[in-house]
């Protein structure tokens, strides 16, 4: 599971930090988070292939987090792919891609399925699901948690040893959380050779927001949580009349969620550095990283 940065800007891209795109690259599958303008240019910066199926979570319809896709889709299309792409998001994205269709006129060479969300669950996979919430913005934002699904527990090698299970197959049946029957009938379960289930990795995208319960009971217990820092704790008050959060005001959000790190994003183009935010944050949470276009952070296993 990789988590690459696309753009880490809020409002307008400045000459270090496009608008707002996260990546998740896990089980097959392209995960991203947003699409700022200009989003195929970092996609081909970054080296992320097209070969795999693509699924776009679209937090609100601000023009920073949905003026890439267009794009998009059209440079998708000129390069004749055609594995299925899935657009989620608020009420209001079917409109905006079939009007953007309709108007420019190119033809898709892939299916296109687009739908519109509101909490809960948003899609399954053999391997993760995505729910969301209603995050506090001044327009309605959705926040995102990308959670893999709960693992087998650790094999012991020695018990199943000790069981008569021949090394091969078998063991990987076991492993993945399946009962075997040996060649004298004796049936054996993955609970005989299996430590306790491991829990699945868990990572949150806020998008634009004020602090809110709704994400801490989201993030609650997350690997990572990605939280909108667009201003430093001095502009706290012009934060919240943006519907934003500083990086204090995040670190607590963490904090309380009890996340194992927090990344902040969504920065304003008045921090040329982030390490004043960084040290803002750090008082409250000290597991804190400033978001960078193409930053890229492997998440690991338990």
């Amino acid at each position: 599971m990789k988590l690459i940065f696309l753009g880490t800007a809020g409002s307008f891209p400045t000459s270090h930090r496009s608008l707002p795109a996260i990546a998740i690259q896990y089980a097959n599958t392209l995960c991203l988070f947003d699409c700022g303008e200009g989003l195929q240019r970092q996609i081909f910066t970054a080296g992320i292939k097209f070969r795999h199926p693509f699924k776009i979570f679209v937090t609100h319809l601000h023009g920073d987090h949905i003026f890439g896709l267009p794009g998009l889709l059209q440079t998708m299309s000129l390069l004749n792919l055609e594995k299925p792409v899935e657009v989620y998001g608020p009420q209001g994205i079917l409109d905006f891609i079939v009007n953007i269709l309709k108007l420019i006129r190119f033809h898709l060479t892939f299916p296109l399925k687009i739908v519109e969300v509101t909490e809960g669950l948003v899609c399954m996979d053999p391997q993760y699901t995505v729910q969301c919430t209603w995050a506090d913005h001044n327009i309605p934002n959705l926040a995102y948690a990308l959670q893999e699904n709960e693992r087998p527990g650790r094999f012991f090698p020695q018990q199943a040893h000790d069981l008569g299970v021949p090394e091969g197959p078998l063991w990987s049946q076991l492993q993945q959380g399946k009962e075997i029957t040996l060649t004298d009938g004796r049936i054996i379960t993955p609970g005989e050779v299996l430590g306790p289930p491991r829990p699945g990795r868990k990572i949150v995208y806020t998008g634009d927001t004020k602090p809110c319960s709704s994400v801490i009971r989201l993030a609650k217990n997350a690997d990572i949580l990605i939280h909108d820092a667009t201003f430093a704790d001095a502009l706290q008050e012009r934060a919240i009349s943006h519907g934003h959060s500083t990086p204090s005001q995040a670190a607590s959000i963490a904090q309380r969620a009890q996340v194992k790190h927090l990344i902040l994003t969504h920065l304003s183009s008045r921090y040329t550095d982030g390490s004043l935010l960084r040290k803002q944050a750090e008082h409250i949470f000290p597991a804190v990283t400033i978001a960078e276009d193409f930053l890229e952070i492997e998440v690991p296993r338990c």
